[in-house]
């Protein structure tokens, strides 16, 4: 939406609140409701402020410790958010709402380089420098349940009722039961400049898909985590629940967050040689890269405890490194021809924040270029069952030793990011191993 619209929309009365929101380290929005008179004579030109403890807190919104960024021994001061107008949308499922998101500066005006948003505009710079863009679309799997959100946190989210009774991997019937929501979702989106290609069933019980039309990465990235917040509340309204994490259920598939990339240059496709009818040798280096450079940066494509119970063999998520033409075992599928050929990356799951996923993958891919890497043979085959492919990392905290230690993501990154993300997530993983789980209790109370 154009701010002439807004102006307009605000003063016909239509428009009275502005939700002012930047992602946080886990792709949450956070930030505030202005009104909307505030918002044009002073938040417009000014931005407002939010406390800096926001990219330190955990899910519980505890402020942890040990964070250079900000902590309780500089007193917890205040980031500035200044809002990017290219972002200016409608909420059409809140009436009378619009939302803006926003960059992080420090006080002084410097951008604050651990922000996710922040993490891929870099990237976005390092490959518009070489006059190149990205093409990107994600794809989000999630589970729909037939609970409210409240009912579902008064029974600790165990017991719930997913929306169809059996497998629904392209199926029109049982979906077609909740059309009323998905048909809501998908307008909804489009008036709020979220564009959904289809919405269709997915292979577990009660779980779905979403795609997006593809677009450049920071568009695609705001894009992707407005909708997740807008579906969560859509379908709110509507006396049910949805889960976004990787893994809800030991006995049901993950929900992941494939990925489809490629780059471009002068309005052609660098992946595709045209001649050869193939792929390029720019596409080969560039998923040579991704291919080295993906399991020392998996944290920001698996970033939670629960990211890795998705791994699993037979799993349609996966667990070797290697890749295929249009094969789901491989966590690189290779797809298309032409302008539409393009890699799509399967180790994501729904739990990625986009921004720092899209960003590890241009990083990687353009390390795979500079060192004219190869990406080898194509595979062919069950990558589950071939012991010779290297293996994912296994959990979280083996992804944060590996990203502590990548050297290219404290080139590319920078090493206040690197530091940042590490310690996010082994205090992810200390939370973790200081809990006492469910599984412990059912093994250990009356038998040990």
């Amino acid at each position: 939406m154009q701010l002439t619209e807004l102006k307009t929309k605000i003063a016909c009365k239509e428009i009275d609140t502005i939700v002012l929101v930047f992602p946080d380290m886990f792709g949450r929005l956070v930030g505030k409701r202005l009104t909307a008179h505030y918002f044009l004579e002073h938040a417009l030109k000014d931005g407002t402020h939010g406390c800096n403890y926001l990219l330190t807190l955990n899910m519980e919104m505890e402020p942890l410790s040990g964070f250079k960024l900000a902590n309780w021994e500089q007193g917890f001061g205040d980031f500035a958010m200044r809002p990017d107008l290219s972002t200016l949308r409608l909420l059409p499922w809140q009436p009378g709402a619009a939302m803006v998101l926003c960059d992080l500066h420090h006080p002084g005006g410097k951008l604050v380089e651990e922000a996710p948003r922040s993490v891929l505009k870099r990237q976005l710079e390092m490959l518009a420098a070489q006059g190149m863009v990205c093409k990107i679309a994600s794809e989000l799997e999630f589970f729909l349940f037939n609970d409210t959100y409240p009912a579902a946190f008064a029974a600790h989210y165990a017991g719930l009722t997913t929306s169809s009774d059996y497998r629904i991997d392209y199926h029109t019937m049982q979906p077609a039961r909740d059309e009323a929501i998905f048909r809501s979702l998908r307008n909804f989106m489009d008036a709020a400049e979220v564009p959904v290609e289809s919405s269709k069933g997915e292979w577990g019980k009660g779980q779905h898909e979403v795609n997006f039309i593809y677009d450049e990465p920071l568009p695609m990235a705001d894009r992707h985590v407005v909708f997740k917040q807008g579906a969560k509340e859509i379908v709110h309204q509507n006396g049910k629940a949805i889960t976004f994490m990787a893994k809800i259920n030991a006995a049901e598939v993950g929900s992941s967050c494939h990925i489809h990339q490629s780059i471009w240059q002068k309005g052609k496709s660098l992946f595709w040689d045209s001649k050869k009818r193939a792929g390029s040798k720019f596409f080969r280096q560039f998923l040579g890269g991704l291919m080295k450079y993906s399991p020392e940066l998996s944290y920001f494509y698996a970033p939670t405890i629960n990211s890795y119970k998705r791994y699993q063999s037979a799993s349609w998520a996966p667990t070797k490194m290697a890749w295929a033409y249009d094969n789901r075992t491989v966590g690189f599928r290779v797809v298309g021809e032409g302008n539409s050929f393009r890699l799509e990356n399967r180790m994501p799951g729904a739990d990625a924040n986009p921004y720092l996923a899209f960003a590890a993958m241009i990083a990687a891919g353009l390390a795979g270029v500079k060192e004219n890497l190869d990406c080898g043979e194509l595979y062919s085959g069950n990558a589950y069952t071939d012991p010779k492919l290297p293996s994912l990392p296994r959990s979280l905290r083996e992804a944060a030793n590996l990203l502590n230690d990548s050297k290219l993501a404290r080139e590319t990154l920078g090493e206040a990011v690197v530091d940042y993300y590490v310690h996010t997530a082994r205090c992810e993983v200390q939370a973790f191993d200081e809990a006492v789980t469910d599984w412990e209790r059912v093994r250990y109370f009356e038998r040990i």
